[in-house]
Formats: C-alpha cells, sequence, structure tokens
C-alpha cells in the first residue's frame, strides 16, 4: 500500500526555538521543519514527502523541508501553538483541534457533514475553506490548504459494533474536540480525548477500549492489532490543514514563496489522491490481519447523530453550516 519514500531525514529529538535557522529575506537558504503526529508510511508523511519534493524543485533547492513525524514535536494542539509563535515553521494537522483557537471551524467536525470525499474537496477549496484559512493569519499562521484525514471509523476490543447503542458504556478515545466527543455520548459512549501519540499504549493497556480514526491511520499506526472490531461508520469526514508560520514565510523571497504555494497546491492534490486510493486498501489488510471489519446501515448512524446539531445549534456559525448544506445537496 505504501509506495515510493524519498531520503528525508526524520530527527528523534526536539529541539528549541534555536534550530529555526530560517533565512530568506534579501536571499540565503531556509529550511522548514514540518511537524506532524503520523507515521512517515502514513497518507500525512507521504503527502508530506511530495511536499518537499516539489519545493526542494520549485525553489531551486533554496528551501528545504524536513519532516517530523510520530509526534516528536508535539501532539496536534502543541503544533498549532508552536507554528503560531514561530517555534516549529510548519505542521500538518486534522482540523479537529483547531476550533480551540479558531472556533468557527467547529463546523467542519460536525457528524455526517460531507456526504462524499468530493462534495468535501469543493466546500474546502471554495469559498467556506477561503473564509476559515483566512482566519489564521491573525494569530500569525498561513494555511496553505486543507488536505486530507479521512472518514473517521470506529474500532473497539470489546464487541461488534452494528447500531450506535453498541456503543454504550465503552470507553473511546476521540481527539481534542467537543462536537466529537458530544456525538459519542449521544450513542451511549464514554469519550476520552487523547494526542494520537498516546492512543495505542492506552488501547493496549486496557485504558480506553476503542479509538475512532481514518481507515488509513488506523492500519499505519497499527492500531488494529490491539482492537477485535472495526466499524465502517464513517462519522466524520476529518480534514487537515498544512500550516506555515506567517513570519517566517513572509522572510522568504518572492521566488521562495511562490515556490512553496505552488508545492503546496500540488501537493495537496497528491496527497488527497493517495489517501483515496489507499483507503480501501487499509481496510482490506485490516481484516486480512484479524480484525472483524463491520458495514453498517448509515442512516441509522445518521439519525441518531442529529442531537448533536442540536446541542451545538446557539455555538455555532449557524450561517457558515447553511453555506455547507447549501454546497452538499
Amino acid at each position: 500500500m505504501m509506495k515510493k519514500s524519498l531520503a528525508i531525514v526524520c530527527c528523534v529529538a526536539l529541539f528549541s526555538a534555536a534550530f529555526l535557522s530560517c533565512r530568506g529575506e534579501g536571499g540565503g537558504n531556509v529550511q522548514l521543519r514540518v511537524g506532524m503526529t503520523l507515521t512517515m508510511d502514513s497518507h500525512y508523511g507521504m503527502g508530506l514527502q511530495e511536499f518537499a519534493r516539489l519545493v526542494e524543485l520549485y525553489t531551486d533547492g533554496t528551501v528545504t523541508v524536513e519532516i517530523f513525524p510520530n509526534s516528536l514535536l508535539g501532539n496536534e494542539r502543541d503544533l498549532i501553538e508552536s507554528v503560531s509563535m514561530g517555534t516549529v515553521p510548519m505542521a500538518l494537522t486534522s482540523t479537529g483541534p483547531i476550533p480551540n483557537f479558531f472556533p468557527d471551524f467547529a463546523v467542519l467536525d460536525l457528524p455526517y457533514l460531507f456526504p462524499t470525499r468530493e462534495i468535501a474537496y469543493y466546500v474546502l477549496d471554495g469559498e467556506v475553506g477561503t473564509y476559515l484559512l483566512n482566519q489564521l493569519p491573525a494569530q500569525g499562521i498561513v494555511g496553505l490548504g486543507f488536505w486530507e484525514n479521512g472518514f473517521r471509523h470506529v474500532t473497539n476490543r470489546v464487541r461488534e459494533i452494528r447500531t450506535p447503542a453498541d456503543l454504550a458504556g465503552l470507553r473511546i478515545r476521540t481527539m481534542e474536540n467537543e462536537i466529537h466527543m458530544d456525538t459519542y455520548r449521544e450513542y451511549g459512549a464514554s469519550p476520552l480525548p487523547m494526542a494520537m501519540g498516546e492512543v495505542f499504549m492506552a488501547l493496549q493497556q486496557g485504558v480506553i477500549d476503542g479509538q475512532e480514526n481514518p481507515a488509513i491511520n488506523i492500519y499505519t499506526s497499527r492500531l488494529h492489532e490491539v482492537q477485535g472490531f472495526m466499524s465502517l461508520t464513517g462519522n466524520f469526514y476529518s480534514a487537515a490543514v498544512l500550516m506555515i508560520n506567517r513570519g517566517i514565510l513572509e522572510r522568504m523571497t518572492a521566488e521562495q514563496r511562490d515556490g512553496v504555494l505552488q508545492a503546496a497546491t500540488e501537493a495537496k492534490h497528491w496527497q488527497r489522491n493517495f489517501s483515496r486510493e489507499n483507503d480501501q486498501d487499509a481496510i482490506d489488510r485490516i481484516r486480512a490481519a484479524g480484525t472483524l471489519v463491520t458495514e453498517v446501515d448509515l442512516d441509522v448512524w445518521i439519525a441518531a447523530s442529529q442531537a448533536t446539531y442540536s446541542n451545538f445549534e446557539a455555538a455555532l456559525n449557524q450561517a457558515l453550516v447553511q453555506r455547507i448544506r447549501a454546497a452538499t445537496q
């Protein structure tokens, strides 16, 4: 499933602000370090390797990208804060924790908001996505586009899950996201927010009964090895944002900035295609490894998820919700 891999150095230590040798204003080379929470062979990692290749190509080697996987530079919330401050130049993070900093992003976390990937791309590449990304510079961040995390499915070690009622009493790891947590409460589960880097051990030790993630994350992070059951619920379409510190981007030469922006756009489409093409393969590999993979009646799950829309009616930007719903019809 996981194809070519470029020779990009993956460091195994955390660095302070002192490592930021990001020159560029008036000329010079720039080294961009980008953090993520997933593995190098994940769809994040493969997309970032393509981004690194294109950046070097389009900047004639004056800008290089170094990838730090597996939460080496922090969990997703840490990464967002670090990019804002400039102590980490770049990050690729799911949208799940972004509402903690930019509340309007929370609309993207509503269950069953996007019926297909193609509709999600249309919305995120259009006026809605532009509106959301335009909020980031106020906190020192530039969003270089929406990449893909994917449709999230639930796994557990206790029993087969066919309906929301089957989740009753199970401790399910979610992202640090109030809407996701509320949705699982409505299903009857006990949601526990947890950083991705902690999930495997928590599952292995029985601290939690299950978790939810896109299939490719479940496979590349080996979560299926400690989970006997997987249900293809697709509760949430999870997007990701490739972000860069605003000051670092602005200190580059115009040619370097243009190269980075072009690389980010092309890598976004490459990464989405990679994610889509490998999604079913990941499911097949999880099944072949011995995990029971269950198809569910999505209408039942959609109906059980509507309470979350009501629960957050006052908290969300309803005009934005309506714009998205109009685009998905």
